[in-house]
């Protein structure tokens, strides 16, 4: 690569720089971002507490408050994009106010995993979904109020009941075995869904992708997929990739 093509004069993240912000539990999204990350690429991680309640003033306070400090932290190291890697916890309404207010407190452009899901679900075509997730019913819900109040129609939501005792329990969900994980994906399809989602940042997916599109006969997006891809499109990188589904392939 010429110095022409070099956005940054370093030795790593020459392409790019791209942050994201992830619950202190997760273990899963550094590893997968990392693990699709292109050549010149590199991804920049900071930890922010997890934050459930989305929907009442105190709750949006709390929410609003943690993502312009680690934001703001993350801004100093001169990032293309930054990232709050986070599904359930960015589910707010209208998608796009959380990731329009990082972008004026950082001065970087920046997506969350909530609005690049309904983005990701939107290239594809994608109205009719299934959901898996690790979650509790009542995350499920949740999840699913959030979807259809954007448009879509969740035929099918299935949960593996994780977190129901309590928070405490959520560091088990990157611990799931993959050949369960698998299972529950396919058993939570429906025939009326065009693309199935898999929903958490910390549900280790990435490898299965591939082999679950040729399964089911749809496109499968995850958290993890869906928000590297809207971070690397938000900085100016448009590679494709053939192993991470046909969002990263096509799109």
């Amino acid at each position: 690569m010429s110095d022409a093509g070099r956005r940054h004069p370093a030795a790593y993240g020459w392409r790019a720089k791209i942050g994201v912000i992830v619950p202190p539990t997760n273990t899963v999204n550094e590893a997968e971002w990392n693990l699709m990350a292109p050549d010149g690429v590199t991804i920049h991680a900071a930890r922010m507490a997890l934050h459930l309640d989305t929907s009442s003033d105190t709750g949006k306070a709390a929410l609003y408050a943690d993502v312009e400090r680690a934001a703001s932290d993350l801004a100093e190291a001169g990032l293309d994009a930054i990232a709050y890697g986070c599904t359930a916890g960015s589910m707010v309404q209208p998608a796009s106010v959380l990731s329009d207010f990082m972008t004026k407190v950082t001065g970087t452009i920046s997506v969350t995993t909530a609005a690049s899901i309904l983005t990701a679900l939107g290239a594809l075509g994608a109205k009719h979904i299934a959901v898996a997730t690790p979650y509790h019913d009542a995350l499920n819900a949740h999840e699913a109020r959030f979807l259809e109040a954007a448009g879509f129609d969740v035929v099918h939501i299935q949960g593996l009941g994780i977190g129901a005792g309590g928070p405490e329990e959520y560091p088990q969900i990157a611990r799931t075995d993959l050949g369960d994980i698998k299972d529950h994906i396919v058993s939570a399809d429906r025939a009326g869904a065009e693309a199935m989602l898999v929903s958490c940042t910390d549900f280790p997916v990435l490898g299965l992708i591939a082999g679950l599109e040729q399964e089911l006969g749809k496109p499968v997006i995850t958290s993890n997929q869906a928000t590297f891809w809207a971070a690397l499109r938000a900085a100016g990188i448009n590679d494709r990739f053939e192993n991470y589904g046909k969002l990263l392939k096509d799109y």
